[in-house]
């Protein structure tokens, strides 16, 4: 790990002369620019100016008509921004430009309420005054296209051609086609501090799936939302589209993010998730964490399918969870627990799409398993043997965005696991996004009604 005088050096002498920063907003989009290197040094001491549009709009760069925390009202002026120098990295698909990311926060450097990464913060924070050290990784599966966004916009989004046809999950042979995608997408994403564990083709056309090695919650929650802007910048470079929505065709599987998590003493030596005298191998510890995400996640629920399209993965026989249900290695529950050993004992929330923003899913999973963990939950529920779609013994999810918020932002266990203020700002960010899907004409409208009707 470098220090902050061989960071500042790197910086200084870089020949490009810039710094690439970037923070995240809500949906988990990467907000940046480039400064200059001169610049940047009265930064790390002070503070970067940035739009608080950043929290003020959509995904579409559309302004919320109904948001408290910036708008017309206030004529959107900057908020504080941090730098994180521990974040520090090389971009090595950019001549080894330096990046870092930063935090939002206010004049008296408290966490800014509306900042994801802020979030996250706060819930490692009252995980590790519990004594708990926090361990997780995200995987991620997607889509790629044999087109650029020139092509994508003239297409109207339609008829894409995609990097390899047919269904070739785990093929050796389509890892082949196209490989030097593959292996830059292999060799830069570990260059640039994102450690891939795996890199595979999953099941569908030009589908590629990655795990991202495990670190503590923060690191990998930086890993997590890097990964997803750095793919889609590796594949600019090869003439691709990546893309991370969570359902991109009816007729094809989604792309999950499943949060795998463990729970580590104080020191990082121990996993409390692992008993060797419990029948299934899990903890107390463990057994309370799943109660808690059983008990919470129905009410986090947005946290984790934060679209209007992440539900369209969340149907039946889809290889995506619709009851609230877990089970030992069971790929068909909410929740899969994973006990094996002493090293790689860990839970496996299912729920996750790809279309997430780490931080906001990583918090919701940690605030949840550590409710049933603070009060002593008991894991109750039996363990889902065979197929979870059919077991409705716990409940169901929501079925849709709309739903799913209403819950949220009416759930008093929402407001005191994540903050009341935070609570109201994501809500009314997705009350947003369901209106804007509320007045459009779809294909499928069309499709169906316009001749017959």
């Amino acid at each position: 790990m470098s220090t902050s005088k061989e960071i500042l050096d790197y910086v200084k002498h870089h020949p490009s002369g810039k710094v690439k920063l970037a923070v995240a907003d809500i949906d988990g989009i990467l907000r940046g620019k480039y400064v200059a290197a001169e610049k940047f040094t009265s930064l790390v001491e002070g503070r970067l100016g940035f739009c608080d549009v950043t929290f003020g709009w959509d995904a579409g760069d559309v302004a919320y008509e109904n948001g408290k925390y910036t708008g017309w009202h206030t004529g959107y002026p900057d908020a504080q921004v941090k730098i994180d120098l521990s974040t520090f990295r090389k971009i090595p698909w950019e001549n080894e430009v330096p990046f870092f990311l930063g935090d939002f926060i206010d004049d008296q450097d408290q966490a800014n309420y509306v900042c994801p990464r802020q979030l996250l913060k706060k819930v490692i924070a009252e995980c590790e005054n519990e004594g708990f050290s926090p361990l997780f990784a995200q995987e991620f599966e997607w889509f790629n296209f044999s087109e650029t966004p020139e092509t994508i916009h003239e297409k109207g989004f339609t008829n894409l051609k995609p990097l390899s046809p047919g269904m070739f999950g785990y093929s050796i042979l389509r890892s082949t086609y196209q490989n030097e995608f593959m292996s830059d997408l292999f060799e830069l994403l570990n260059k640039f501090d994102i450690p891939i564990e795996g890199l595979h083709t999953e099941t569908g056309p030009g589908v590629y799936e990655a795990a991202i090695k495990y670190a503590p919650a923060l690191q990998a929650a930086d890993q997590a939302i890097l990964f997803k802007t750095a793919v889609k910048e590796i594949a600019y470079k090869h003439g691709i589209i990546a893309t991370f929505m969570a359902k991109i065709s009816e007729n094809l599987p989604g792309c999950s993010g499943h949060v795998h998590q463990s729970l580590w003493d104080a020191d990082k030596k121990t996993n409390l998730f692992y008993d060797k005298k419990d029948a299934d191998k899990m903890s107390e510890t463990m057994k309370s964490y799943i109660a808690g995400q059983l008990h919470c996640l129905p009410y986090l629920l947005p946290m984790i399918a934060p679209t209007i399209n992440s539900y369209k993965r969340l149907v039946e026989g889809a290889w995506a969870p619709t009851t609230v249900t877990w089970g030992i290695d069971n790929r068909t529950t909410a929740l899969r627990a994973l006990p094996g050993s002493k090293k790689a004992s860990r839970l496996e929330t299912r729920i996750v799409g790809s279309d997430t923003n780490p931080y906001l899913a990583l918090s919701a999973c940690l605030a949840a398993g550590m409710y049933g963990i603070k009060n002593k939950l008991k894991l109750e529920q039996p363990a889902t043997k065979g197929n979870g779609y059919t077991d409705l013994s716990n409940g169901v999810l929501s079925r849709n965005l709309f739903e799913a918020t209403q819950k949220m932002k009416n759930s008093d266990l929402a407001a005191a696991l994540l903050g009341e203020d935070f609570v109201n700002h994501f809500t009314m960010t997705r009350e947003w996004e369901c209106k804007q899907y509320a007045k459009v004409v779809t294909d499928w409208e069309l499709k169906r009604y316009l001749e017959i009707i």
